[in-house]
């Protein structure tokens, strides 16, 4: 299945897929798409940024355009929605959907949620009314495809926030937590201290720490270090630069300084970790 549409005007596209044709295994490569995977079967084996991630039955992934997302092995009942940025914006429509910096550049992880015998009913008939709105081309094909997507974000908004340590935390405090992870985004090659980002949120170090256990078990200052580190294993796995070139990337000066922060969080130094993947390719 790939059901696709695209303006040309505007640059959308938008396709429902179950990755089972050469054409949409191609979407894996793109690096300007938003994939939400679901998995229909008992599970399947992902690979992200460089690690395997088994996704069980009734288990949906959302990726950025930034994951390097491959599928293993068989593909057996997988659906995705995938989209590019001028199709739905999530920056632009965040006070619509809420996701930024949530299911979207949430940490350094792609948000995970498990479907209930409800939700899963949910997203079977918003994905069922996806298709049929493939069978009719007018203007308001677009528009009509927009909100269908908009209301799948919002039902997963809702299913992950359910799913915090706590679940009633307050709206004000979880838009503290995803604008610093949304900054963490923007501003982890050059601020690496949660004092930081407390002086960007106009917020004290203290305050973050005692919202952050609402959240996540992560604390804010592990926020940062994976980002760096995501990024880091990225370029060490896919890219051709020297680990001199990949530390000054990253913000620091003394590559020196990079390696032992490196191996200090991941066990090896930046050589070896790349010497190691490349001899499991």
């Amino acid at each position: 299945m790939h059901l696709s549409y695209t303006s040309l005007k505007d640059e959308d596209l938008f396709i429902l897929t179950d990755f089972s044709c050469d054409q949409s295994q191609t979407l894996l490569d793109r690096n300007d798409l938003f994939k939400v995977i679901w998995c229909q079967s008992d599970s399947v084996i992902l690979t992200v940024d460089g690690y395997e991630l088994q996704l069980s039955s009734d288990e949906v992934i959302f990726c950025t355009p930034l994951n390097i997302v491959e599928i293993n092995g068989e593909i057996d009942e997988v659906v995705s929605v995938v989209f590019n940025k001028e199709f739905f914006c999530i920056q632009t429509h965040d006070d619509q959907v809420s996701c930024h910096g949530f299911l979207f550049f949430g940490s350094s992880e792609p948000q995970l949620i498990k479907l209930l015998d409800q939700d899963r009913s949910d997203f079977g008939q918003l994905l069922d009314m996806v298709r049929k709105d493939f069978e009719v081309k007018d203007y308001l094909q677009g528009e009509m495809l927009r909100s269908l997507l908009k209301r799948l974000l919002i039902k997963a908004t809702r299913m992950a926030k359910i799913n915090l340590p706590e679940p009633t935390i307050n709206t004000s405090q979880l838009n503290v937590i995803r604008n610093y992870n949304i900054l963490v985004e923007k501003h982890f090659r050059e601020y690496h201290t949660v004092q930081d980002y407390a002086k960007l949120l106009f917020k004290s170090p203290k305050t973050l720490s005692n919202i952050f256990p609402k959240y996540t078990d992560k604390s804010p200052l592990m926020v940062i270090n994976e980002r760096i580190l995501l990024e880091a294993k990225r370029l060490l796995i896919y890219s051709d630069l020297t680990t001199n070139d990949i530390a000054l990337d990253l913000g620091y000066k003394d590559p020196s300084h990079f390696s032992k922060f490196f191996k200090k969080h991941n066990g090896l130094t930046p050589t070896n970790f790349r010497k190691n993947k490349l001899a499991v390719v």
